[in-house]
Formats: structure tokens, C-alpha cells, sequence
């Protein structure tokens, strides 16, 4: 079962580029974990605090040894030496995966390989 993790984080608009900078350091350790699939912070280019949170984790049990992880511990502590504004992160349960666009290349809404 695939688990995504979404969401924003807003960071003070003169110490964004700063914390990305800090946080980016843990990321390529972070996605050598086993299960991790996609792992991802980014600055939104439409506003000028907010940076987007994307991971996609193999299981639950994978997010849970990230979490209870040292790069977990330690994202927390880079992202605590800034001014957060506010954070909204949530946890989805993946239950059906299929590309967007069907064998003729259309792009689709509904789910069409089930």
C-alpha cells in the first residue's frame, strides 16, 4: 500500500531560500531509505513564503522508520531554526494507482484500468 505525504509548510518570506538550502542537505539521504519512492520540498514560484511537501513511501511501516529516523529528527530541528508561519501536512492511503493519460495518450479523470 503506497503512502503520499502532502502538504505546505510557510516559512518567513527573507528565510525560505535559507531553509530550503539547510533541508536539501538531508534529502538525498532521506530518499536512499528503504521504501521511500519520491521525497521533495519545494518553494512555490506564486508565493513567496510557501514551500510545497511531497513524499511517497512504499508502506506504512516505511514511513514509520523514516519517522522515528535520525533525517526525520533532524529535518525538524533545521526547519525549527526559522520563522514557520504555518504547516499543514496530511497522510493518504493509496489504494489504486494508474497513469493519468489512457493507451491513446487521452488524459483521464476516472480510474480505467480497473
Amino acid at each position: 500500500m503506497t503512502v503520499l505525504i502532502n502538504g505546505t509548510v510557510d516559512i518567513k518570506a527573507e528565510e525560505r531560500a535559507e531553509a530550503l538550502a539547510a533541508a536539501a542537505e538531508l534529502i538525498p539521504a532521506t530518499r536512499a531509505q528503504k521504501g521511500c519512492k519520491h521525497y521533495v520540498w519545494s518553494a512555490d514560484p506564486t508565493s513567496d513564503t510557501r514551500i510545497y511537501v511531497y513524499e511517497n513511501w512504499e508502506s506504512s511501516d516505511a514511513l514509520n522508520a523514516h519517522l522515528s529516523g535520525p533525517y526525520y529528527a533532524k529535518m525538524l530541528a533545521i526547519l525549527g531554526r526559522f520563522g514557520i508561519l504555518d504547516t499543514m501536512v496530511s497522510k493518504f492511503k493509496i489504494a489504486i494507482e494508474e497513469p493519468v493519460y489512457d493507451p491513446d495518450g487521452n488524459p483521464r479523470g476516472d480510474f480505467f484500468t480497473v
